[in-house]
């Protein structure tokens, strides 16, 4: 899946994005200054949530507990001071997109789809609670962007319909704990490989932990898109300051997740380079107990084995009893398979038969 000019893979380098969320509280200046301390971290994207109160909320809408903690008491009054409109969310995507900054938009409503569409984002988030919305999830496929598709409070039966819905669709899916702030013990971590079982995608975690270091326990986990709620001032009032990161830790926060990235290599398991050195010295080889002189064909008490790895190794040792020594060779001397005469295919056969009695002596 590809968001702007970077190709997101499985196993790719961390892509951070910044939650900018509602802790702007509105203002557009704020906003900017949001965007500029992302960029100076060193995420890869903004994200915005685009929203209008009266579309989004209807009469019977309640507060959450988390939003009540933060001495918010009417979910009308709060949205509406935490709305941005067009105009400003042009204005946002402008200087990110000058600072080399993704942007991504969570739409909250059909209705505003449209106008999200005039602006130039590089890829849609569907929220936590919005994975059971097929109406919106569809609309936001119609715009031709991926989308990035929380998981949070999800069972894995809507996680599963959500991917058919979804079908070739460019996506990622996001494991997320509804909870603000997640403590550790509910982080969950295990739901990102647990996300694999749903669709070959790429995988995420939408952060709301409020450590620097989850990001890279998640990148071990599995993921390689990362969303961490940012903010300017952690005691700020508002509903999401509390349990996001400021600058200098979203800084911190990048820097582990790319350090978990480096730390893992390759998905295969090799031979290192690093590890070429010990390999050698530490090893063992076949080595003669005793000079053995051209042509003596070798039984098991002309061999032991030691350090160092470099002759022939040790689990080749039936194979080398009964075989006839092309050269002499010292004491103690790790054998070298240029030490042995060459075989036949029919030799070969016999030998395997010999060693086969040789090893019952």
């Amino acid at each position: 899946m590809r968001i702007g000019d970077r190709e997101i893979q499985l196993d790719s380098e961390p892509y951070i994005i910044a939650e900018l969320g509602v802790n702007h509280d509105g203002s557009l200046s704020r906003a900017l200054e949001l965007v500029e301390a992302a960029h100076h971290a060193g995420a890869d994207a903004v994200k915005l949530q685009w929203f209008e109160t009266d579309r989004l909320l209807s009469s019977a809408a309640r507060l959450a507990q988390y939003q009540q903690q933060a001495g918010v008491d009417d979910p009308f009054a709060m949205l509406r001071g935490l709305e941005l409109g067009p105009h400003e969310m042009k204005t946002i995507v402008e200087s990110a997109h000058g600072l080399g900054l993704h942007t991504i938009v969570t739409v909250f409503s059909l209705e505003l789809v449209g106008p999200a569409d005039r602006l130039p984002w590089d890829a849609y988030k569907v929220a936590s609670p919005d994975i059971i919305n097929r109406p919106l999830i569809e609309r936001l496929m119609s715009t031709g962007k991926p989308l990035l598709v929380s998981t949070g409070a999800a069972d894995a039966q809507e996680i599963q319909s959500a991917t058919q819905w979804l079908g070739a669709h460019p996506h990622v899916l996001m494991q997320c704990v509804s909870a603000y702030p997640t403590p550790d013990e509910s982080a969950a971590l295990a739901g990102i490989r647990a996300l694999s079982n749903a669709a070959p995608v790429p995988l995420g975690y939408s952060d709301h932990t409020m450590a620097t270091d989850t990001g890279a326990l998640a990148v071990a986990a599995g993921a390689s898109i990362l969303e961490k709620h940012l903010t300017l001032d952690r005691s700020g009032p508002g509903p999401d300051h509390a349990m996001s990161l400021e600058p200098g830790q979203l800084a911190e926060y990048v820097r582990l997740a790319h350090r978990a990235h480096a730390m893992l290599g390759e998905s295969d398991k090799r031979v290192l380079a690093i590890e070429q050195d010990v390999r050698g010295a530490s090893r063992q080889s076949i080595v003669t107990t005793r000079r053995l002189d051209a042509g003596h064909v070798i039984a098991r008490g002309d061999l032991t084995i030691k350090r160092p790895g470099t002759g022939i190794e040790p689990w080749r040792m039936d194979e080398i009893v009964g075989r006839r020594l092309a050269r002499t060779v010292e004491a103690d001397t790790p054998l070298d398979a240029r030490d042995l005469e060459t075989l036949d295919p029919g030799e070969a056969q016999n030998t395997v038969t010999s060693v086969s009695g040789l090893g019952s002596h």
